[in-house]
């Protein structure tokens, strides 16, 4: 007892609770041991003892006092007073009445109503909101918001309520002048059309003509007489269209001598040089071309296909977005030999025939035409039934098969025969538009990419897939071109790499071959492969032209060839190293 302090006693012994023992005589301050708590401590008097004593006191209940709000326990003893205090501070205006739960709160400033409305309804009272002011409630029933006077005046009629009858309709039609003969130009049945002016306008501009005309009192009113127009009717002639320009062609020469000593024209094959351009592509070993040695200008808008003479390749042809096609000398004078001229707008796509004497040129004019390469005449003439635009063209490369292929913008291959000048067949697939068309398999199937991320292989002449490949990780496929070992097809990817696959039955991906290191995202660049099989090329968007090695997929040698992106890359048939690129600029470089 004597470590509890003399004013303390054990609750077992007998007489009052803090009764001061043996009679001690000295007096100190009670210690209360459940005092009151009080929030405001600074507030008390300090005179009274036991407001002293709760001072002393106060800092250490509030730092008790100031619970986590995960708590479930207490730390000191509350007295009843503390906790049915009323809550102080603001109150929280998203809490319940029952219980602690907080109201639901669904938007940023408060809770949103749901209510069940269909979209019709919706529009309905949104336009009437805008265009009345009011509108209905429809969380309540027969309730408005916005300009309840309007809403009052007007009987709560929406915009759709506020239509006008048939019957006031056509009443309105009535009052309306005839609309006339578009033969007509003046006098009476002119045409009006849609400027046909209603009896009352008409009535208020007569009077307001009449207005604007009153006579001063000086003056005297003489009637000028109006000479009525006899003007003939407008033949059909004046109203027509003018003609399509697309079916006009036209060619010049423009080399130095059309025939050779002779009487040979351009289309022999030159036999004086120090290489034999009559043997089969593929027979010489191909190099890595390492400088420039010649450019063409005459093209003044950017160039979008190349074109080699088949096998012998000693004529080039152009196809540019200033709508011409152009013919150029490979060897000897290297000059511009034709111009072939009959689209009007940029030519997408060109493609020499099997032998060389005829190509066919594609334009966003939606026209396909052959051309004879030697005369620079227009042979014949095409077009889809849909008049989409082609976007690539392939002959058939059997040389006694008279078709080409031509893949366009409304999601179609389409068959067309030279001599009957109709479609022979559909090919229709794709859900996107066509970009690549590429004989395979002996020329029996051709393989087909889409901006649609899908490759499809076909059998020719039969309008039904034999293969579909669509993986989520390709992308559009945008060029192609064949390997000449026949087992394999190389694709321009949008991701910046040149990807395999195989032209065999499976038509698989050769995911051991995989070309990087050049950049093509956003342009539609040419790939190629020499004529040996032992080289890759491809163009890129800074001016490049990159080699890699077929067999280990390392890339070679990269050389600057022009100032802005190379879309147009081609490798000669003939030749070991020569190689022709263009680009946006318009300008063809030749590299050895």
């Amino acid at each position: 007892m004597a470590l509890l302090g003399d004013q303390y006693a054990s609750s077992d012994e007998d007489g009052p609770v803090g009764a001061p023992q043996n009679g001690g005589t000295t007096s100190t301050t009670s210690v209360v041991a459940a005092p009151d708590v009080s929030l405001d401590v600074w507030s008390h008097s300090h005179n009274d003892p036991e407001a002293r004593a709760n001072s002393v006191q106060d800092p250490m209940r509030l730092q008790l006092m100031l619970a986590k709000p995960t708590d479930t326990a207490l730390t000191y003893n509350v007295p009843y007073a503390d906790l049915a205090r009323p809550s102080q501070g603001p109150s929280n205006p998203y809490k319940t009445t029952q219980g602690n739960a907080l109201k639901r709160k669904n938007a940023l400033t408060g809770d949103a109503q749901e209510a069940a409305i269909s979209d019709a309804t919706f529009t309905a009272q949104h336009r009437t909101f805008q265009s009345l002011g009011y509108t209905k409630d429809p969380t309540v029933n027969g309730a408005f918001v916005g300009d309840l006077v309007k809403a009052q005046a007007l009987g709560g009629r929406d915009v759709i309520q506020m239509r006008p009858s048939k019957e006031e309709s056509a009443a309105s039609r009535r009052k309306r002048q005839r609309k006339g003969d578009a033969s007509i130009v003046d006098g009476d049945g002119a045409y009006k059309g849609p400027w046909a002016r209603y009896q009352d306008d008409q009535m208020y501009e007569d009077e307001a003509a009449l207005a604007e005309e009153e006579l001063a009192s000086d003056e005297e009113y003489i009637e000028e007489a109006i000479v009525p127009a006899r003007s003939s009717a407008v033949t059909k002639l004046v109203s027509d269209y003018q003609d399509d320009l697309a079916n006009t062609e036209s060619t010049e020469f423009n080399g130095t001598a059309q025939y050779d000593y002779q009487g040979r024209t351009y289309m022999h094959i030159p036999q004086d040089l120090d290489i034999d351009l009559r043997k089969e592509p593929g027979t010489q070993k191909n190099y890595i071309p390492k400088k420039l040695i010649h450019t063409w200008k005459s093209h003044t808008k950017a160039i979008n296909a190349l074109r080699f003479f088949p096998n012998s390749g000693h004529l080039l042809l152009s196809a540019s977005a200033d709508t011409k096609v152009k013919l150029w000398d490979v060897y000897h004078h290297r000059e511009l030999l034709r111009t072939y001229s009959g689209h009007t707008k940029s030519v997408t796509d060109t493609t020499f025939s099997p032998t060389g004497t005829h190509f066919l040129t594609g334009s966003y004019d939606r026209h396909m035409k052959i051309w004879d390469t030697e005369t620079g005449a227009c042979i014949s003439r095409f077009q889809t039934s849909t008049k989409a635009v082609p976007h690539v063209l392939r002959f058939h490369p059997s040389s006694d098969t008279h078709e080409f292929l031509v893949g366009t913008s409304d999601k179609k291959i389409v068959q067309f025969d030279t001599r009957s000048g109709e479609m022979t067949q559909e090919y229709d697939h794709h859900l996107q538009a066509v970009n690549t068309i590429t004989f395979v398999d002996e020329n029996r199937r051709f393989i087909t990419t889409s901006d649609d991320k899908s490759l499809r292989a076909w059998e020719y002449n039969i309008p039904v897939p034999i293969k579909f490949i669509a993986e989520p990780y390709m992308y559009s496929l945008v060029r192609a071109a064949a390997h000449p070992n026949g087992k394999s097809v190389i694709f321009q990817s949008g991701d910046n790499q040149i990807v395999v696959y195989a032209s065999t039955d499976r038509f698989r991906q050769n995911r051991k071959k995989c070309f990087r290191g050049h950049n093509n995202a956003g342009y539609a660049i040419d790939v190629g492969v020499s004529s040996d099989g032992q080289f890759v090329m491809s163009g890129d968007s800074g001016g490049y032209v990159c080699f890699w090695d077929w067999k280990t997929c390392k890339m070679w040698h990269k050389i600057t060839a022009h100032e802005g992106p190379v879309v147009c890359a081609q490798w000669h048939p003939q030749e070991s190293s020569k190689v022709v690129t263009a680009g946006l600029e318009g300008v063809i470089k030749l590299w050895d």
